[in-house]
Protein backbone atom coordinates (compact mmCIF):
# COMPACT_ATOMS: atom_id res chain seq x y z
CA UNK A 1 0.00 0.00 0.00
CA UNK A 2 1.23 3.34 -0.62
CA UNK A 3 1.95 5.68 2.07
CA UNK A 4 -0.19 8.76 0.60
CA UNK A 5 -3.09 7.04 -0.67
CA UNK A 6 -3.57 5.68 3.46
CA UNK A 7 -6.57 7.66 5.07
CA UNK A 8 -5.49 9.86 7.90
CA UNK A 9 -8.49 10.98 9.93
CA UNK A 10 -8.04 14.10 12.63
CA UNK A 11 -8.05 12.88 16.19
CA UNK A 12 -7.37 15.46 19.17
CA UNK A 13 -4.46 14.91 21.45
CA UNK A 14 -4.14 15.83 25.23
CA UNK A 15 -1.15 16.81 25.89
CA UNK A 16 -1.52 17.90 29.52
CA UNK A 17 -3.01 21.41 29.22
CA UNK A 18 -4.54 21.51 26.08
CA UNK A 19 -6.02 19.68 23.02
CA UNK A 20 -4.61 19.55 19.67
CA UNK A 21 -6.28 18.27 16.67
CA UNK A 22 -4.15 16.88 13.84
CA UNK A 23 -4.23 14.40 11.25
CA UNK A 24 -3.14 10.41 12.62
CA UNK A 25 -2.33 7.37 10.89
CA UNK A 26 -3.79 5.66 13.20
CA UNK A 27 -3.15 4.01 16.64
CA UNK A 28 -0.81 1.44 18.31
CA UNK A 29 -0.53 0.69 21.73
CA UNK A 30 -3.35 3.26 22.42
CA UNK A 31 -1.47 6.00 21.03
CA UNK A 32 -1.99 7.70 17.12
CA UNK A 33 0.72 7.47 15.61
CA UNK A 34 1.87 10.59 13.16
CA UNK A 35 4.14 10.05 10.13
CA UNK A 36 6.94 12.54 9.65
CA UNK A 37 6.15 16.62 9.60
CA UNK A 38 2.63 15.60 11.01
CA UNK A 39 2.44 15.43 14.28
CA UNK A 40 1.44 18.77 16.22
CA UNK A 41 4.54 21.24 17.51
CA UNK A 42 3.81 20.78 20.65
CA UNK A 43 5.08 16.83 20.52
CA UNK A 44 8.67 16.31 20.49
CA UNK A 45 11.09 13.25 20.82
CA UNK A 46 13.45 13.01 23.64
CA UNK A 47 16.19 14.13 21.97
CA UNK A 48 14.36 17.02 20.14
CA UNK A 49 13.32 18.23 24.06
CA UNK A 50 16.99 17.75 25.18
CA UNK A 51 18.26 20.03 22.63
CA UNK A 52 15.71 22.97 23.41
CA UNK A 53 16.65 22.52 26.52
CA UNK A 54 14.12 20.49 28.90
CA UNK A 55 13.79 16.86 29.98
CA UNK A 56 10.93 14.73 29.87
CA UNK A 57 9.66 15.04 33.48
CA UNK A 58 8.58 11.36 33.95
CA UNK A 59 5.63 11.96 31.58
CA UNK A 60 4.71 9.12 29.22
CA UNK A 61 4.35 9.48 25.80
CA UNK A 62 1.41 11.12 24.31
CA UNK A 63 1.82 9.95 20.66
CA UNK A 64 4.33 7.57 18.15
CA UNK A 65 6.24 9.01 15.60
CA UNK A 66 6.57 6.41 12.76
CA UNK A 67 8.43 7.00 9.69
CA UNK A 68 10.49 4.88 6.96
CA UNK A 69 14.53 5.06 7.39
CA UNK A 70 16.76 6.37 5.01
CA UNK A 71 18.80 3.16 5.20
CA UNK A 72 16.81 0.27 3.30
CA UNK A 73 17.32 -2.32 5.40
CA UNK A 74 16.03 -0.42 8.87
CA UNK A 75 12.61 -0.14 7.45
CA UNK A 76 10.13 1.38 10.03
CA UNK A 77 11.40 3.21 12.89
CA UNK A 78 9.28 4.50 15.64
CA UNK A 79 9.84 7.22 17.96
CA UNK A 80 7.78 8.52 21.30
CA UNK A 81 6.55 11.79 21.10
CA UNK A 82 6.34 14.15 24.71
CA UNK A 83 4.42 16.73 25.25
CA UNK A 84 6.19 20.11 25.32
CA UNK A 85 3.74 21.64 27.91
CA UNK A 86 4.43 19.05 30.63
CA UNK A 87 8.52 18.67 30.16
CA UNK A 88 10.99 20.63 32.81
CA UNK A 89 13.62 22.69 32.15
CA UNK A 90 17.02 20.59 32.76
CA UNK A 91 18.41 20.11 36.14
CA UNK A 92 22.02 21.92 35.14
CA UNK A 93 24.79 22.20 32.99
CA UNK A 94 27.46 19.17 32.98
CA UNK A 95 30.03 21.42 35.25
CA UNK A 96 27.79 22.17 37.60
CA UNK A 97 26.38 18.51 37.79
CA UNK A 98 30.08 17.48 38.13
CA UNK A 99 30.85 20.12 40.49
CA UNK A 100 27.87 18.73 42.77
CA UNK A 101 29.07 15.22 42.95
CA UNK A 102 32.53 16.13 44.03
CA UNK A 103 30.84 17.89 46.77
CA UNK A 104 29.25 15.04 48.06
CA UNK A 105 32.43 12.96 47.42
CA UNK A 106 33.92 15.69 49.73
CA UNK A 107 31.73 15.04 52.25
CA UNK A 108 31.75 11.15 52.32
CA UNK A 109 35.69 11.51 53.35
CA UNK A 110 34.81 14.02 56.43
CA UNK A 111 34.36 12.71 59.71
CA UNK A 112 31.31 13.33 62.01
CA UNK A 113 33.69 13.18 65.51
CA UNK A 114 36.45 15.59 64.66
CA UNK A 115 35.08 17.35 61.36
CA UNK A 116 38.25 16.68 59.33
CA UNK A 117 38.89 15.37 56.35
CA UNK A 118 40.66 12.20 56.84
CA UNK A 119 41.58 11.41 52.81
CA UNK A 120 39.80 8.56 52.33
CA UNK A 121 36.05 7.43 52.46
CA UNK A 122 34.51 7.21 56.15
CA UNK A 123 32.11 4.19 56.40
CA UNK A 124 28.66 4.77 56.03
CA UNK A 125 27.30 2.73 58.85
CA UNK A 126 29.20 5.03 61.28
CA UNK A 127 30.00 8.30 59.45
CA UNK A 128 33.07 8.35 62.01
CA UNK A 129 37.14 7.42 60.89
CA UNK A 130 39.37 4.78 61.99
CA UNK A 131 41.13 6.60 64.30
CA UNK A 132 37.87 8.13 65.92
CA UNK A 133 36.55 4.78 65.82
CA UNK A 134 39.76 3.17 67.82
CA UNK A 135 40.46 6.24 70.16
CA UNK A 136 43.71 6.05 69.42
CA UNK A 137 43.96 10.28 68.10
CA UNK A 138 47.07 11.61 70.22
CA UNK A 139 46.17 14.75 72.25
CA UNK A 140 49.07 17.28 71.52
CA UNK A 141 50.28 18.76 74.90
Amino acid sequence: MNPRNRKQRPVTVFDGHTHHVALCRGFRDGLPMFGWGEGPSTLLTESQLSSVGLRRNGQDPVALLVFRHHKPYRREETTELFSVERAAPKRGTLAQRRAKVQEALRVRRICVECRQDVGYYVPTSTRVCWQCESGTWEVAA
